[in-house]
C-alpha cells in the first residue's frame, strides 16, 4: 500500500492538473470585477483570515482517527466519540445562525479560533470524557465555520462596500479554489509531522493552533481595521447619488427584529418553503443521503485501510486530489465547449458514489480484505464528491429563494446529521456485541451495505429531481456558463 498510495497521489496531481488547464481553456473566467482594486483588496484581506481558517481545519482531518486508536481507545468507543462530534453540529447550527447576529460576525469568527484552538489542545489529553469535550468543541467549530465567515463577509460586500451581489460568487469561487489546495497540501504536511518526524499523530492537530491564532490575528486587527475605515462605505459611495430628502418623502422603515426573532422566523420560513416546493423536497432528500454517508465514510476510511501500512497523510491527499480532478470535471462538463447541465452531473455524482460503496460492500468482507480495491473505491467516493457538491449548490441557488437559504439549509442539516449519528450508533452496536470484532466482524462491511442504500435512496430522489427538470428552466444552465455553487467548500 505504501507505493501504491505514492503512485496514486502522483497520477492524480497529473490529472488534476490536466484537467484544471482544460477547465480553464473551455471556460474562460469573468473579469469584471478584477479591474475593481478596492474589491480586489477586499476580497484579498477576507480570504486572508478564511483560508487560514480552512487550513487549521483540514490539519486535522487525516489522523484523528488514529489519535484515538493511538490513545489505546476501541473502535467502538470511537464510534461514540465521532457521534458526540455530530450531535453537536445539530445541537450547535441554530445558535452558529443566531451568534453572528446577537454577538456580532467578527466577535463569532474570534469565538471559532478559539473554540478550535481549545478542540486542537484536547487532543494531548487521553482521558476519555476531555476528548468528548473536544468533539463538542469541534462540533461548534465546524458550526461557526459554516456560517460566520460567510456572513461577515456578505455584509461587508453589501453593506459596507455596495459591491455588486453578482460578485459574491467569484469570491467563493476562488475560495473553493484555494481550499482544494489546501486540502491535498495538509495531507502532506500533516503526514510529514506524523510519520516523516515520527512526532505522533497528536502533531498535526497542534500545528494547527498557530494557524487558528494568526486567523484570530487577522480577524482582531486587519479586519477590524477595514471595519473602522470602511464603516461608512455604502454612505461615501452612495451618498452623492442620494436626492435632497423633504418633507414628502417616505417614512423610515421600521426597525429590524432582535437575532434571535429573525433567527426563528427564518426557520419557519424555510420550513414551508421546504414544504411547499417539491423540488426543494428532493434536494434536501438527495443532500441528507448523500452526505450523511460522506460523514460515515470520514470515520471508516482508516480503519479499513490503516491495517496494511498506508502514510495516511499521502492517502489523504490523494483523496483531496481526487475531489479536486471532480470539481474540475464539472467545470469542464458545463462550460460552453460541452454544454451539461447541473442535474445530469448531479445523478452522475450520486451513481458514481453508489458504485464506489458497492465495491467496498464487496472488498471490505471478513477475511477477505482487499485494501487496493477499497482505496480504489475510496477515490470513486471522493471523485463523486466534487462533482455534487457544485451541482448542488448550483441547483440551490436555483430552486431555494436567497432570502429563505439559511433556514432551509439549516432542515437540511438536521436528518443529514442525524442518519449520520444513527449508522455510527448502528456500527457501534455491532461491533459492541458479543463476537463483534470491528471490521473483522463483517460491522465495516455491513455499514458500507446499508451506505449504498442510502446512496439507492438518493439516486431515485436525485432522477426524480431530473425529470422535473427536464420542463423547468429554473433548473438548467442557460449559456453555458461556470455554474457556481454557494460557498464551493467541502467538510470533508
Amino acid at each position: 500500500m505504501l507505493v501504491t498510495a505514492y503512485l496514486s497521489f502522483l497520477v492524480l496531481l497529473a490529472l488534476c492538473l490536466g484537467l484544471e488547464l482544460s477547465a480553464c481553456r473551455a471556460q474562460p473566467r469573468q473579469a469584471a470585477h478584477a479591474a475593481n482594486p478596492v474589491f480586489r483588496s477586499f476580497q484579498t484581506l477576507f480570504l486572508r483570515g478564511y483560508l487560514l481558517a480552512l487550513w487549521a481545519d483540514w490539519l486535522q482531518g487525516p489522523y484523528l482517527y488514529k489519535l484515538y486508536r493511538h490513545y489505546n481507545f476501541l473502535e467502538s468507543q470511537i464510534a461514540i466519540l465521532y457521534v458526540f462530534g455530530l450531535a453537536s453540529c445539530i445541537l450547535f447550527a441554530p445558535v452558529a445562525s443566531w451568534l453572528p447576529l446577537a454577538l456580532g460576525r467578527r466577535r463569532t469568527c474570534l469565538l471559532f479560533c478559539a473554540a478550535y484552538a481549545a478542540c486542537c489542545l484536547t487532543k494531548l489529553s487521553r482521558d476519555y470524557f476531555v476528548l468528548i469535550l473536544g468533539r463538542v468543541l469541534g462540533g461548534l467549530s465546524t458550526s461557526l465555520l459554516a456560517t460566520a465567515f460567510e456572513a461577515w463577509y456578505v455584509q461587508r460586500h453589501l453593506e459596507a462596500h455596495d459591491f455588486p451581489r453578482e460578485w459574491i460568487p467569484a469570491t467563493f469561487s476562488r475560495a473553493a479554489t484555494w481550499n482544494h489546495g489546501l486540502a491535498v497540501a495538509a495531507g502532506l504536511v500533516a503526514n510529514l509531522l506524523a510519520e516523516w518526524l515520527g512526532w505522533g499523530p497528536v502533531a498535526p492537530f497542534l500545528a494547527a493552533v498557530p494557524a487558528l491564532g494568526l486567523c484570530g490575528w487577522v480577524v482582531l486587527h486587519e479586519w477590524g481595521r477595514e471595519e473602522a475605515e470602511g464603516g461608512e462605505g455604502r454612505g461615501a459611495l452612495a451618498g452623492s447619488l442620494q436626492p435632497p430628502t423633504s418633507s414628502l418623502s417616505p417614512p423610515p422603515p421600521p426597525l429590524p427584529l432582535p437575532g434571535r426573532a429573525r433567527f426563528w422566523r427564518g426557520c419557519l420560513e424555510g420550513l414551508r418553503c421546504l414544504l411547499a416546493d417539491r423540488r426543494v423536497l428532493l434536494l434536501g432528500g438527495v443532500q441528507a443521503a448523500f452526505e450523511s454517508v460522506l460523514y460515515i465514510f470520514v470515520f471508516l476510511w482508516t480503519p479499513v485501510l490503516d491495517p496494511h501500512g498506508p502514510p495516511l497523510g499521502i492517502v489523504f491527499s490523494c483523496f483531496m486530489a481526487a475531489s479536486m480532478a471532480g470539481s474540475s470535471l464539472y467545470r469542464l462538463a458545463t462550460s460552453a465547449r460541452y454544454r451539461l447541465q447541473p442535474v445530469h452531473l448531479l445523478c452522475l455524482a450520486v451513481l458514481t458514489a453508489f458504485f464506489a460503496l458497492f465495491m467496498l460492500t464487496f472488498s471490505t468482507a471478513p477475511g477477505q480484505a482487499r485494501p487496493r480495491e477499497s482505496f480504489l473505491a475510496f477515490l470513486l467516493l471522493e471523485l463523486a464528491c466534487g462533482l455534487y457538491f457544485p451541482a448542488v449548490g448550483f441547483l440551490q441557488g436555483r430552486v431555494i429563494p436567497e432570502e429563505r437559504r439559511a433556514g432551509v439549509l439549516a432542515w437540511f442539516r438536521l436528518p443529514l446529521h442525524l442518519l449520520a449519528c444513527l449508522g455510527l450508533l448502528a456500527l457501534h452496536g455491532e461491533v459492541s456485541a458479543p463476537g463483534g470484532e470491528g471490521e473483522a466482524g463483517g460491522g465495516t462491511r455491513h455499514m458500507f451495505a446499508g451506505c449504498a442504500g442510502m446512496m439507492l435512496a438518493a439516486l431515485l430522489a436525485g432522477v426524480s429531481l431530473f425529470t422535473l427538470g427536464r420542463q423547468d428552466a429554473q433548473l438548467r444552465l442557460e449559456g453555458g456558463g461556470p455554474a457556481e455553487g454557494g460557498r464551493g467548500e467541502g467538510e470533508l
